[in-house]
């Protein structure tokens, strides 16, 4: 790494220790783009390594609300407004108890990058709140919305910030936070927010975007490695919005999904009952232990799918959460002789986890590629808003699968233009995107 390179990744450890994921998503970026940064080169000479790992602004906010008791609740409002070098910031927000700063930084910085490969025009961003709508009543949500949004709205807009779902935020908080600003603003502007119900100029597909897009993708690079896909044993980790629509995605296309999980434990059945899995995770928002009763076959564990050895799974869909699979699980991965391992998820794999992936010859799909599919079709979602128009869903679901054949090729130029292994598809769209942000910002002379 160069010298440049090492002063600004010291410089940031030493601001942010605190920041794990942050620093984590940065070296990882940083690591597999050096050649980019070498001492006396353009983007060296133009510092923009340090400029990219500070956004260009974070916005924390209060937010007060009354329960059902009429009790008043506050809660911590966020939005890290990171680049907009190519569009107008677009990132979603995360309604969680996880959240903090230093999660939506580490969200942030990867969305750049991700927005990027989508060859769509958004820059990268990403908020949300500490507050979980979880066990919370609709009106609880209604009105957590309304105060959340009452500040946020000064900040965004359809040609300056975008907002999207991300964790704990769908149709409903979206409709909710679209009501208010609305409201608050006088205006309808539907592309403000993306992930709309249908009904409220949402877009057919985007919820299906980010776990169709991920199999499309797999699916694509296994094909160019000449690997047969169909009756390949897979593993989906996660029974959320991501989760459900990769497994559907993957047995529509021929793979034989074995097992999800969710927060508990994991549910391993050779005749998965994907609907059931939807009715008990979507529309009761129960847990996977209730699987087994109700499906009358299959088994269900505690713990982590990627801590059992014995699944013997070829493709890995981690649809979860961050960090998912460390070290360890890794080398479970290895012991399976798994194939490749595609990211539903942001950053579910830590970066030592990364190294075995490359270190045994496991094909590794970044999250920044391998996801990209639901925030482009929010740009979708936009362009149909800006005309007033509404796409059939084969239309969209066309346009999806353009969109991640291009970032897959995008990849496989920067595959052969610096000659990486062939299977580093990490380092391919960590170039691909960094190469494109920077260069805009360069056009633009930002400083």
């Amino acid at each position: 790494m160069s010298a440049y390179l090492d002063h600004v990744l010291d410089g940031l450890h030493h601001r942010y220790p605190h920041q794990k994921e942050f620093i984590q998503a940065v070296d990882e970026v940083f690591a597999s783009t050096s050649i980019l940064f070498e001492d006396g080169g353009l983007y060296a000479s133009y510092n923009i390594a340090e400029r990219l790992i500070e956004p260009d602004r974070i916005i924390s906010f209060k937010v007060p609300w009354m329960d059902d008791h009429g009790h008043i609740q506050v809660n911590r409002g966020f939005r890290v407004e990171f680049n907009n070098a190519i569009g107008p910031y677009k990132g979603g927000l995360r309604f969680h108890p996880s959240v903090n700063e230093g999660v939506l930084k580490f969200l942030g910085f990867e969305q750049i990058f991700k927005n990027a490969l989508t060859t769509l025009p958004i820059g990268g961003a990403k908020g949300g709140s500490d507050f979980d709508p979880k066990g919370k009543s609709d009106a609880e949500v209604f009105r957590f919305c309304q105060a959340f949004m009452s500040e946020l709205f000064k900040y965004i807009g359809p040609y300056q910030d975008v907002p999207a779902g991300d964790m704990g935020v769908g149709a409903r908080e979206i409709g909710y936070l679209y009501g208010t600003y609305k409201k608050l603003t006088s205006r309808s502007e539907m592309g403000v927010l993306t992930g709309k119900p249908l009904d409220m100029g949402g877009s057919l597909v985007r919820t299906e975007a980010t776990g169709y897009g991920l199999v499309y993708f797999t699916d694509t690079v296994l094909k160019h490695f000449g690997i047969t896909t169909h009756g390949l044993r897979t593993v989906v980790s996660g029974a959320g919005n991501v989760a459900i629509y990769a497994a559907k995605k993957a047995k529509e296309l021929g793979y034989h999904v074995i097992a999800m999980s969710d927060s508990k434990g994991y549910i391993v059945d050779e005749d998965l009952d994907l609907e059931l899995v939807k009715t008990i995770k979507e529309k009761e928002r129960g847990s996977l232990k209730d699987y087994i009763q109700r499906a009358g076959h299959g088994s269900y564990k505690e713990g982590s799918v990627y801590d059992d050895p014995t699944l013997d799974v070829k493709v890995v869909l981690p649809c979860a959460k961050e960090n998912e699979i460390d070290a360890k699980r890794a080398l479970n991965l290895v012991k399976q002789d798994v194939l490749v391992v595609g990211e539903g998820a942001n950053m579910p794999s830590n970066n030592e986890a990364i190294e075995i992936y490359k270190q045994n010859h496991i094909i590794y799909l970044p999250g920044k590629a391998a996801n990209a599919g639901g925030v482009a079709t929010s740009v979708l979602e936009m362009n149909q808003n800006a005309t007033f128009r509404h796409d059939a869903f084969d239309v969209v679901d066309h346009q999806l699968q353009n969109i991640m054949h291009a970032i897959y090729d995008q990849c496989q130029m920067m595959i052969d233009q610096y000659h990486l292994d062939p299977y580093d598809y990490q380092s391919a769209a960590n170039l691909a995107g960094m190469k494109k942000v920077c260069d805009a910002m360069i056009a633009q002379g930002q400083y």
